[in-house]
């Protein structure tokens, strides 16, 4: 009898027949969810032979949503998802004006769906602008509520934008300097500069400095909210996974060389979090030095020890090589028992990487990140380079989950592409696979392994969408076979075995 998803004691309950809410989303969506409901509903009869089985209840969200009641995002929606806990999207469109600003954000925030998980791996044949997307196999966990999406900010020559501007230049002067053009007179003096060198005026609709009404200039300004227990929740989340999945390391992400009091912050807290809760199955980067080192000569002094791992000791002044010596010392006497003479290195890793850099190096060295720990734009980012890396977004697949509450909503990770929509002709992989995601996460890893299995299968046969076959032929790959979405969902279904 078809039954909601229950959380009892921290775990799922799945029922045989549980009820799972859907959107089948704008645009193409309606193409891709037929496609890929029938690749869900295939691989679960296949597993399970009619023991369980899928009841879909379909929920509203979007321009579907708009033109039937009125509402962007009814509230029966919210209360639908609420009372089921498990559910799946297509792509929405965020409409304009109207006091939403993203309805996929809407739906993490108001359900507190504080991860989006995002895996990236490569399927083979899939056309890639890398040379080796087969290193590409990462996790990405992306905190979602916080950081800059948060959505606390004040558009240019408002009163509330003056309103903060006005505060921060009465209860903190010193950084409201460093807000370069916060006030009308500094506009009114750079102006005056590019007028002394003989530069035109500019006019005011292209530059309206005059236009706030206040002495304040025209700048936008944002808060950027990052909170010890929003990255603990988050941070716990990854490392838990990653110690389930037997994955070698965890790698936090931040920009902390810059922004030290919140993406800073982020890391800091990261690894406290990371040695309160997991102190015997992981170890950080940093103390495998120092164990290491030790390893390598048991008469080695911590300060010698100290040296080897900050090249910069000799030129620190006494009160900073104290504090690495003691830090070595602590660590030592803290897990040399638990972690010494190379324990350690079957333990999880913990360690961390600036953003810019981890873009980089996501490209030249791969294979030196697993899960990944970020915040919210951090991982905006990196979630689609990845995705670029693996044949685009098209395939890739996603998820919003509250790891407590249990609930989850797993999504296409692209857009609506409307000018495709009902021509039966775009790519349903990022749909499929977040509904593999979906099974997994609900413990139907049989079901799961069969749509793994089936998209490889498809995939190597060349039978493709589109997207894939376009870059396929611009490979020189001529034995591709385009099919249409729906026939995309069949190869898969065919390839399950």
């Amino acid at each position: 009898m078809p039954a909601a998803i229950t959380m009892k004691s921290g775990r799922l309950s799945v029922p045989d027949q549980p009820i799972l809410p859907f959107i089948e989303g704008d645009g193409t969506g309606p193409d891709i969810w037929r496609a890929s409901v029938r690749v869900m509903d295939a691989a679960v009869e296949k597993a399970y032979k009619g023991a369980r089985k899928i009841t879909w209840h379909e929920v509203l969200a979007g321009e579907k949503a708009f033109n039937k009641t009125g509402s962007w995002l009814p509230d029966q929606t919210l209360a639908d998802f609420k009372q089921y806990l498990v559910g799946i999207k297509g792509p929405l469109t965020t409409p304009v004006g109207g006091g939403i600003r993203s309805l996929n954000v809407a739906l993490r925030q108001l359900l507190d769906l504080y991860v989006c998980l995002r895996p990236v791996r490569w399927f083979k044949g899939v056309p890639s602008p890398v040379k080796r997307p087969q290193d590409c196999d990462m996790v990405i966990f992306r905190e979602n509520t916080e950081d800059i999406y948060a959505g606390i900010e004040y558009a240019a020559g408002t009163p509330e934008s003056a309103k903060v501007l006005a505060f921060w230049e009465k209860e903190f002067p010193k950084e409201f300097a460093k807000v370069r053009f916060g006030t009308q007179k500094a506009a009114a003096q750079w102006q005056a500069m590019l007028e002394s060198i003989g530069m035109t005026k500019r006019d005011a609709a292209q530059a309206p400095l005059a236009a706030t009404g206040t002495p304040y200039g025209y700048v936008g300004v944002g808060l950027k909210p990052v909170s010890y227990l929003g990255t603990e929740r988050l941070v716990h989340s990854a490392i838990a996974y990653a110690l389930k999945e037997n994955r070698r390391s965890v790698s936090l992400v931040h920009k902390g060389n810059i922004m030290k009091f919140t993406e800073g912050a982020f890391k800091d807290w990261g690894y406290q979090i990371a040695t309160r809760f997991f102190r015997d199955r992981v170890v950080t980067e940093r103390e495998s030095w120092i164990l290491g080192n030790k390893e390598g000569n048991s008469d080695l002094s911590a300060e010698a020890n100290a040296r080897m791992i900050d090249p910069g000791f000799d030129m620190m002044t006494p009160d900073q090589k104290s504090k690495i010596v003691k830090e070595v010392e602590a660590t030592l006497a803290a897990i040399w028992a638990t972690h010494g003479q190379g324990k350690w290195k079957s333990k999880l890793m913990i360690k961390d990487s600036i953003a810019d850099i981890t873009l980089q190096q996501v490209l030249t060295r791969p294979k030196d990140f697993d899960v990944i720990a970020c915040m919210n734009l951090n991982g905006d980012y990196l979630s689609d380079a990845l995705a670029a890396q693996i044949g685009g977004i098209g395939i890739a697949p996603g998820a919003n989950i509250n790891y407590v509450t249990g609930h989850a909503i797993f999504e296409a990770t692209h857009g609506t592409a409307p000018k495709y929509a009902n021509l039966d002709q775009v790519n349903p992989g990022s749909v499929v696979l977040s509904g593999e995601m979906m099974l997994r996460y609900m413990g139907w890893g049989e079901a799961a392994d069969l749509i793994i299995k089936g998209m490889d299968g498809a995939i190597s046969a060349k039978t493709v969408t589109y997207d894939f076959e376009r870059l396929m032929k611009a490979e020189g790959d001529t034995q591709v076979k385009k099919v249409k979405c729906s026939e995309f969902g069949d190869a898969v279904i065919k390839h399950m075995g």
